[in-house]
């Protein structure tokens, strides 16, 4: 990878990081951007050490405040059809991550950044962060998934809300409607916030997890009996799991258990 890469990656622990590294731009996802979360974000799918992904965005102005307008500016139609198909291939790999993915939004997500937050399974905030999709209001929609995964978290009504008023939450009003899981206190360092909260997944069972991830996803795709077979399924494939007999004499000799993901 070269050191001018727009995404930068790292590892602390079990816990894979992927900055988006555009400041000055607000953290927004050119070509080259989006090509380099799907490279890098596959490397930490593969990586059999990396337990959880965190992605988050360099400085405290900007998570992402969606595509680079300069970039886009200069696009045939045909062009930007082709920048909207990256979107769905190249997020898609955090989409679906076995690992969970977890987005630290350390300040605006707009539009294409707001969306790269929900395809995460869980969001932190900074206390100044702001979220919002203003497609409508340049005569666009949200086209990364973001009238489909809105409503998901945050309901029908609020989803219109934000979509066609071009409503912009705050952190606390995003906490309330559902949109991130936490906020980080005020004075601490957002990154280090969010690894000590996900510590139980970077510590936990990682079959388990992934199970889990995939009951869920199946939850909004079949009818209730048919998911209820589903999770059956996911659940027998932890019972067959190694991880769950560590837990089993964990649980027995009262001490913490060490899972290996086998």
């Amino acid at each position: 990878m070269s050191s001018d890469s727009p995404v930068k990656i790292e590892r602390r622990g079990a816990v894979g990081i992927l900055t988006i590294d555009r400041e000055s731009r607000l953290n927004s996802l050119s070509r080259e951007t989006l090509l380099a979360l799907g490279r890098l974000g596959g490397e930490l799918v593969a990586d059999p050490c990396v337990r959880a992904i965190v992605v988050t965005g360099a400085g405290t102005k900007a998570f992402c405040a969606g595509a680079d307008l300069k970039e886009r500016k200069g696009m045939s139609p045909d062009e930007i059809r082709a920048q909207i198909g990256l979107y769905r291939s190249e997020l898609g790999v955090l989409d679906r991550s076995p690992k969970p993915v977890v987005a630290a939004v350390n300040g605006l997500a707009l539009g294409g950044g707001l969306e790269l937050a929900m395809v995460c399974d869980l969001r932190v905030a900074a206390a100044h962060a702001v979220m919002g999709l203003p497609e409508t209001g340049l005569a666009i929609i949200p086209a990364a998934g973001g009238t489909q995964r809105l409503g998901r978290l945050v309901g029908e009504g609020r989803a219109k809300e934000m979509l066609l008023l071009g409503r912009r939450l705050s952190a606390a009003e995003a906490l309330a409607w559902g949109l991130v899981n936490r906020i980080c206190p005020e004075g601490a360092d957002l990154l280090d916030d969010t690894i000590g909260w996900i510590e139980p997944i970077a510590q936990g069972a990682p079959i388990a997890q992934a199970a889990a991830l995939r009951a869920v996803a199946a939850s909004f795709e079949l009818p209730l009996e048919r998911g209820l077979e589903a999770e059956a399924l996911y659940y027998d494939a932890t019972l067959r799991s190694q991880d769950r007999g560590e837990a089993l004499c964990a649980f027995e000799q009262k001490r913490k258990p060490l899972f290996r993901g086998e």
